[in-house]
């Protein structure tokens, strides 16, 4: 199998470059229907997409994840900008964890930072967060470098023809390895997290 890893390699790159997110000041400024959120989602983060039929989010998704309790309910079947924050953290999560670490690690956020109207709110939270994982672009440029060359020297010895599909495996499992390994600590945490007590957020007094 002949593979042009060098075009691939500089296709990967050029991808990880265009990475962006939804910017506070393109949410909308007037609470949308339900419709109107998976339209304003799938425009938004159409980049993403591994195939063009895929759905970012879709009304059984919004029911479910308030059902699990990830999303709070709507204020007369209209969503805030801070639910699309809220929606958009769940996108890039429920792709590594189950719903339950969702739940756990966004609650303490959403009791205490959703629609606060006192010092710092879930919008704050939102923009601190993805303007740091922006500055990590070339960072995980540089890694992705680093690993395809470590990958590049495996299998010396293997037969020519099928050398560099076996080097674009072993680049493959070591980024395989990484997701694992990550995934496992992010696991970790999360249940070190539920282990403990949770602070008491905004609603404890209105909750009792």
């Amino acid at each position: 199998m002949k593979i042009d890893s060098k075009d691939m390699l500089n296709s990967i790159l050029e991808s990880v470059s265009r990475i962006d997110y939804i910017k506070p000041e393109d949410l909308p400024n007037i609470h949308l229907y339900m419709d109107q959120v998976t339209t304003f989602m799938d425009a938004q983060l159409e980049s993403t997409k591994r195939h063009s039929q895929d759905k970012i989010l879709t009304k059984t998704m919004i029911n479910n994840y308030a059902k699990n309790r990830l999303l709070p309910p709507p204020e007369k079947k209209k969503y805030s900008k801070e639910h699309l924050l809220l929606l958009i953290f769940i996108y890039y999560f429920k792709n590594i964890l189950s719903i339950n670490d969702i739940q756990a690690l966004l609650h303490p956020i959403t009791d205490k930072y959703f629609e606060n109207k006192d010092g710092w709110n879930l919008q704050d939270i939102y923009t601190e967060v993805f303007s740091m994982e922006k500055g990590q672009i070339e960072y995980l440029k540089k890694d992705l470098i680093k690993r395809y060359n470590v990958a590049g020297e495996t299998f010396s010895q293997a037969p020519e023809e099928d050398r560099e599909y076996l080097q674009l495996f072993s680049f493959l499992c070591l980024l395989s390895f990484d997701v694992y390994v990550k995934k496992m600590i992010l696991e970790k945490i999360l249940d070190d997290m539920q282990d403990k007590p949770p602070s008491k957020g905004k609603n404890s007094d209105e909750k009792k």
